[in-house]
């Protein structure tokens, strides 16, 4: 196993157990609806982080842009589950209202989940247009 696919599979299996846990304590933060999203969004990223380590020797991707693509998915990854966590401690609906309750938080509380939501989906996006490329390619 490579170190890219070391990387995206350990970092898949550990954000799925940080998922497993946050679902066992949804109740004790601030909005337990975001606690609930934030549980749902690192078990399902988690396991879309193995998928790619899985997947990674079967693509065409040179190292720099393997290189890339990892790094923007497990950040991107984890990205987005830390805003959905970061929310639901502090109550912060606003970026998420569809899932919240109002909002609790203060305004720049909001803003940095905003940020960190922007930015994770941003690098997902990356990673995975990195991945498509390579799984397009064709040769040898």
């Amino acid at each position: 196993m490579s170190p890219l696919e070391r990387t995206l599979i350990a970092g898949g299996l550990l954000l799925f157990l940080i998922g497993l846990l946050q679902g066992t304590v949804v109740q004790v933060f601030a909005s337990p609806r975001l606690a609930l999203s934030a549980h749902i969004a690192a078990v399902q990223n988690g396991i879309v982080l193995v998928v790619f380590g899985l997947a990674l020797p079967r693509l065409r991707l040179a190292l720099r842009p393997g290189r890339i693509a990892v790094a923007a998915m497990v950040v991107g990854m984890f990205a987005i589950w830390m805003s959905f966590s970061i929310a639901a401690i502090a109550g912060s609906a606003s970026a998420f209202a569809f899932a919240g309750q109002g909002p609790i938080a203060s305004p720049a509380v909001d803003m940095l989940v905003t940020a960190v939501v922007y930015f994770g989906s941003a690098a997902s996006v990356l990673g995975t247009l990195l991945f498509l490329i390579g799984a397009l390619k064709r040769g040898g």
